[in-house]
Order: structure tokens, then C-alpha cells, then sequence
């Protein structure tokens, strides 16, 4: 019988912290889930961990090893592989408390339908605390782009999606020798269908590890200029106000300008926000170029 919830993974050279989404998944109070690891390149000793873990028989898992391909490659692998009803990503190196996986599965039981996305939940620090803000407790529903741009929500939130969304959603762009694109790419696309029901729990722990890949997002955007630039032309095109599409413009004005694109003024979704946010995008590729600064910032839902 296939489980209700897929948890998948994806971990590249994590061998070391993986043991703690580990242990929290043997203690969940409902077994009605799989664990799907992406292996996405790891010269570590990952495969030889999990696969102790697999023959300890506590835990559904499957593991799967690709080629190094960036977060957002494991993540199009992951959504190909899920067969469950629901999906929800918990990174390599955050953890679920004990009644994650019962609560979601009760709640979408009990409120989910095909006129849903999913489910929207919330994170927290090691230590309980909410990351950012609790979302109102007067809505049922809304989209991931509302919470913060009409209800001002902030901080990450955990999303469990339908499993035919995210595999019927075009997957994430791989472009060459670039490694990450915002994985809000798929989040905007949902967005335009359904709703996510709001659940005010904590369904994840999170920890911003040195290594990890939202530590250090000025580099990221260094790397992987292509993948913003793509990103900020949908995020643009669905933009909820113009104060965000004149943002997302700034930040495509100054990508465009790395990969050298002398076309981005023709090729932008709004021709008239990106002509004016041309001085502030320059000013925003110069500071790029010249700064290392570091900024801790979980990139996997709001983008930057």
C-alpha cells in the first residue's frame, strides 16, 4: 500500500548531520510516510549510511544517486520519483518534531481536496521558535505569494504539496556549469492554481549550517547568473504589485548584465518596469561584483 506523505531529502556531502532528519523520522507517531533521499552527488559516505539505515528496516526509505546537478536538480529527480499524494522537502540538515507526519496527514484527511495545493505549515529553530511570524489565524487558505505579500507574513513556512502539482509543473532549468535556481520557480507556477491550506504548526526544525546553501546567497547569485536571470523573468510576469515586479526587475537588470545579455530589455515580461529600474539594476550589479558579504537567508521559498 503506498504511504500517504512522501519526506524527500535531497543531500550532497551530508553524511554528517543527515542522522538528525534520521532519528526524527523513526520517532514520528504515524508510520504513513516514505523517505526519499536524493543523493546528489556525494563523494562522502552517504550511500554506506543510509544504507545501514535501510537495513535497520525502521524507516521507508528510498535512495536514489545522481550526478551532481544543484539542489533544484535533486529536487526535479525527487518530484519525477514521489508516487504519494503529498510530498513535503526537509533539507539534509533540519528535522521534523515527533507528529509531523500525523498532523499533515490528519489535516489533509480531514480539509484537503483537489481545490488545494497543499498545505502550508510553519518553521522553527532548533529551539521551538517560530522562524518569522505565525500566519493569521483567520484564513483558511492562500497562496505562498499572498502570505507575505498581502498578509506580510515572514520567514520561512513549510510546504507540503499535491504530488501531481509538482510533477506536472515544468521542472527547474539546468543550465551549464550553474549548480542553483530559486526553487521559488515552482512555488510562483502552483501559485497561479490553487491555494495552500494554512496550518499553524511546526512541521520542521531548521539549521543554517555554514555549508549550506542558503548561507551565502550573494555567491549563489555570482554562480548562477543564468538561473536568476531565468527566475526573475517569471517572478516578474506573476509579481503581485509593481513595487515587487520593480524589484524583481532590479535584481534581472543585474543578472542579465553578468551573463552579458544585451537583449534583457526586449526579452523581459514588463518592458516599461525593467526600462526604469535600469539605474538601480546596474547599481545592484556593481555592488554584486564587488562585495563578499554574507547574508543568512533560507532561499528555498522567498526569493532574494
Amino acid at each position: 500500500m503506498i504511504p500517504t506523505l512522501t519526506v524527500f531529502t535531497p543531500t550532497f556531502n551530508r553524511a554528517y548531520t543527515l542522522h538528525l532528519c534520521y532519528e526524527s523520522l523513526k520517532r514520528q507517531t504515524s508510520k504513513d510516510f516514505v523517505w526519499l533521499i536524493v543523493d546528489d552527488g556525494s563523494t562522502d559516505n552517504t550511500r554506506e549510511v543510509v544504507e545501514s539505515w535501510i537495513s535497520e528496516n525502521e524507516v521507508a526509505i528510498r535512495y536514489h544517486y545522481q550526478e551532481n546537478q544543484g539542489m533544484h536538480g535533486a529536487h526535479n529527480t525527487a518530484y519525477k520519483l514521489i508516487e504519494t499524494e503529498l510530498n513535503v522537502c526537509i533539507d539534509s540538515d533540519d528535522y521534523m518534531p515527533d507528529d509531523a507526519v500525523e498532523k499533515i496527514v490528519s489535516f489533509w484527511n480531514e480539509f484537503g481536496s483537489e481545490k488545494y495545493a497543499g498545505i502550508v505549515g510553519l518553521d522553527a529553530s532548533p529551539n521551538g521558535s517560530v522562524i518569522g511570524t505565525k500566519m493569521p489565524i483567520d484564513i483558511k487558505d492562500s497562496t505562498l505569494t499572498h502570505l507575505y505579500s498581502k498578509y506580510r507574513v515572514k520567514g520561512d513556512k513549510k510546504l507540503v504539496y499535491r504530488s501531481e502539482l509538482t510533477r506536472k509543473t515544468p521542472p527547474y532549468p539546468l543550465f551549464p556549469g550553474e549548480k542553483y535556481c530559486p526553487l521559488s520557480f515552482k512555488y510562483i507556477l502552483i501559485d497561479q492554481k490553487y491555494p495552500l491550506l494554512v496550518m499553524n504548526e511546526i512541521l520542521c526544525h531548521v539549521e543554517y549550517l555554514p555549508d549550506g546553501s542558503s548561507m551565502n546567497i550573494i555567491n549563489q547569485y555570482k554562480r548562477n547568473p543564468r538561473s536568476f536571470s531565468f527566475f526573475r523573468k517569471v517572478a516578474m510576469q506573476y509579481a503581485p504589485s509593481f513595487k515587487e515586479r520593480f524589484r524583481e526587475s532590479v535584481h534581472y537588470i543585474s543578472s542579465s548584465i553578468m551573463i552579458r545579455n544585451s537583449k534583457f530589455l526586449l526579452e523581459s515580461p514588463s518592458k516599461s518596469t525593467t526600462f526604469l529600474a535600469m539605474p538601480l539594476g546596474i547599481g545592484l550589479y556593481f555592488y554584486i561584483q564587488n562585495t563578499s558579504k554574507k547574508t543568512v537567508l533560507k532561499s528555498n521559498q522567498k526569493s532574494t
